[in-house]
């Protein structure tokens, strides 16, 4: 084998000269690997795959050209390439379908990719040349475009731009890929519409990606743009899109709408029906705002949001023990009750040392146990960023590579642990800890990128990073280089994050997905968020205030003729269930009984649980409460990540509520709300006024009144027809879906 190696080489170099040498021939670091990224050859699907296909494999997507010139020219002792007849070379005659090749027909033979390849292999296929200039640009136009019926196709040009300042049109010889179904993406750029909507095209010729959104809208002749009041900047932004696509936003939600709105998504709870009733007859122009401003004041606020960083931070009981749940708890419940700024929090996570009883934060790196888990949890909650991709390989739709994964997790490498007792009662479980444990860092230690099979440079994720001695604590220059507020990634994460909350939608979408490929729907208003939460300490009231100030917030979830195709651009609200701790705490709020869950004391509303489960089922059986919890998609917090909590229906939620052991026994409870109710004196119209204002935030309408009023004049039993009625309304959309 080494000696036809040998006479390979040999040649190769002779081929070479009598071509002229490798100057006349086709560059293989742009050239021919652009050929192969455009037929597909590297994708992940084909021989970019980890395993290869077929017994040939290439680096994803042509990461690595100097690895791929050597499977190509020297695997097999050099049988895919003919150097004497060109067009007899294995991966010439299989792509161009003259011989048999799963993959079906990539390189026409009439092709300008064939051809390339084939003057490659004719000039003595060289290897990749260091000075050749690399892409480091691409323009896209149009950069982003509205297509307007009846005109359905809009074509792409795509201008490369390399290193040395040269341009080159590479059209042809980039890779078009559609967000969705609403376009598709000819392989010469031509992208045609498939359904009226929105979609992002991404463009990627060799290792340089650019996105273009494109709009394809319905012919409106009679179109008339009305613009609506802006309350501050967000209308504005918002404004400014949907006119540009000729939708008009829905009106303002009703007052009684948004007393229900403002409750849920401020404080996770339901207005009472008395304060539902002020609201709504209140006259004051300014109630709207004033409302906004109590709820932020209010104990629940800091309850409901500090919730949601319990899921993000993994805050369990498993990792984290009881003791260690609740004290992580409290801090971050303390810290959004006093609206503590989200750098000032992240830093104190990401600089925490010590006891996990004593110092809380410390908790954040007892839940994360090793360098890749720590950059990888970090990076996405507070940078948006998805490294997992780039452990393996460069990051097939990011700009990362295995070098940046590698060199961020050894600005984690140091971490370790004392554990100074684990009292674990299941041995079998290696990921339990009961007992206290020190945080600390070592003076060494670090992170092997086992491409290289040397120690990774510790590096911040993108940016620019000083040269870090021995002894150098790497977490602090960490924490502020990411929550400075010069980086804009930072704010704008975390501002999309609250966006996400409030909207139901993010303005990026996925909300940990930041990436050229994956743009905001509205980006300007995206940074004019991010500025804004940064100028004001990245105080969370403030932008929670701010968003729920708008119009946009305010908008009616009653989509109109025009604006219902609409689902990116919040000309309408969205509708969406309530979550799991708000569904239960509604239940239990509306029945005047609270809800019950193993090891916490009778009281404790779903929405101020510290953990997600502070009894084992080994050591006693779940409540009611916590089984409803799970049923409805309440997170075990195993991944950081809010794409753990399911809002998915299942069978199991609909047993639950229309049969479960846990909403019948609260509506059957002795002296709950409905047993107050039928032994009152009060009026069966007042009863079921009370009824319908606690559940619904309204009154009944006159056929729903009559028929309440018939089952409670018609029986005996008042208390088993009110759990009858009050058993409706916790079984209606209209109790179950915030709109």
């Amino acid at each position: 084998m080494l000696h036809r190696t040998l006479l390979l080489s040999i040649a190769l170099a002779l081929i070479a000269g009598l071509a002229g040498g490798e100057e006349s021939a086709p560059s293989f670091s742009v050239d021919v690997m652009g050929a192969i990224s455009r037929a597909g050859c590297n994708a992940g699907v084909c021989h970019g795959n980890q395993n290869g296909k077929g017994g040939f494999r290439l680096s994803l997507r042509g990461q690595d050209p100097q690895l791929d010139h050597e499977r190509l020219t020297r695997e097999l002792a050099g049988r895919r390439i003919n150097l004497f007849s060109p067009n007899d070379s294995l991966i010439l005659r299989k792509p161009s379908g003259r011989a048999p090749h799963v993959g079906g027909r990539r390189l026409p033979a009439d092709s300008a990719h064939y051809r390339v390849i084939r003057d490659w292999i004719a000039a003595g296929a060289p290897g990749p040349d260091p000075a050749t200039p690399r892409v480091e640009q691409l323009r896209i136009d149009p950069s982003t475009a509205v297509v307007r019926a009846p005109q359905h196709e809009l074509q792409l040009r795509v201008t490369a731009r390399f290193s040395n300042g040269s341009e080159r049109d590479v059209t042809n010889w980039s890779v078009y890929e559609a967000s969705n179904f609403v376009a598709t993406a000819s392989p010469r750029g031509l992208v045609s519409r498939n359904e009226f909507g929105e979609t992002t095209i991404t463009i990627r010729y060799l290792q340089v990606q650019a996105p273009v959104r494109v709009a394809f809208i319905p012919q409106q002749e009679n179109f008339t743009w009305r613009p609506p009041a802006e309350n501050n900047y967000i209308d504005r932004f918002v404004a400014r899109k949907l006119k540009l696509l000729h939708i008009n936003p829905s009106p303002l939600c009703s007052d009684g709408v948004f007393v229900r709105r403002a409750f849920l998504d401020a404080i996770g709870a339901l207005p009472t029906s008395e304060e539902a009733r002020s609201f709504i007859a209140d006259r004051d122009p300014q109630k709207r705002k004033k409302l906004i401003d109590a709820l932020l004041e209010r104990p629940e606020y800091a309850d409901f949001w500090t919730l949601k960083w319990g899921d993000l931070l993994r805050n369990e009981e498993k990792l984290l023990d009881v003791k260690g749940v609740e004290s992580f708890h409290k801090w971050i419940r303390e810290s959004i009750a006093a609206d503590k700024g989200v750098d000032q929090f992240v830093r104190e996570l990401l600089t925490a040392r010590g006891s996990t009883y004593d110092n809380p934060p410390a908790n954040f790196f007892r839940a994360n146990r090793d360098p890749t888990t720590r950059s990888e949890t970090t990076a996405r909650l507070f940078l948006g960023s998805r490294l997992q991709c780039a452990r393996c390989h460069n990051h097939p739709f990011d700009r990362w590579t295995q070098r940046d994964y590698y060199s961020w997790a050894a600005m984690f490498a140091r971490i370790d642990y004392r554990i100074l007792k684990n009292g674990r009662r299941d041995r079998f479980d290696k990921n339990e800890f009961v007992g206290e444990q020190i945080v600390l860092v070592r003076d060494e230690g670090e992170v092997r990128n086992p491409r290289t099979g040397r120690d990774a440079r510790p590096q911040l994720l993108g940016a620019e990073t000083p040269e870090l001695d021995q002894s150098t604590d790497r977490l602090p220059l960490t924490a502020e280089w990411m929550t400075s507020p010069d980086n804009r990634r930072f704010s704008e994460v975390r501002a999309n994050w609250i966006w996400w909350h409030l909207l139901g939608r993010g303005l990026v979408e996925p909300i940990d997905d930041f990436r050229v490929t994956n743009p905001a729907s509205h980006p300007n208003l995206l940074g004019e968020l991010g500025a804004d939460f940064a100028k004001h300490e990245f105080s969370t009231r403030h932008l929670v205030r701010t968003i729920m100030n708008s119009r946009t917030y305010q908008l009616s979830a009653q989509p109109t003729a025009n604006n219902r195709r609409d689902q990116v651009n919040y000309s309408h609200a969205y509708v969406r269930r309530l979550t799991a701790e708000q569904l239960l705490d509604a239940q239990c709020q509306v029945i005047g009984r609270p809800p019950r869950f193993a090891g916490y004391p009778v009281g404790m509303r779903a929405m101020q649980m510290p953990g997600v489960r502070r009894v084992r089922r080994r050591e006693s059986p779940p409540q009611t409460g916590d089984q409803f919890l799970a049923a409805f998609g309440k997170p075990e917090r195993i991944l950081a990540c809010e794409c753990e909590r399911s809002n998915e229906t299942t069978l199991s939620q609909a047993l639950l509520l229309v049969g479960g052991k846990g909403i019948n026994r609260l509506l059957a409870e002795p002296d709950n709300r409905l047993d107050k109710l039928a032994r009152s004196d009060r009026a069966v119209d007042h009863i079921i006024d009370e009824l319908y204002w606690s559940a619904l935030t309204r009154s009944p309408t006159e056929s729903e009144r009559t028929a309440a009023a018939k089952l409670l004049n018609e029986t005996d039993d008042r208390f088993a027809a009110l759990q009858d009625i009050t058993w409706a309304l916790l079984n209606a959309k209209e109790f179950l879906f915030r709109r």
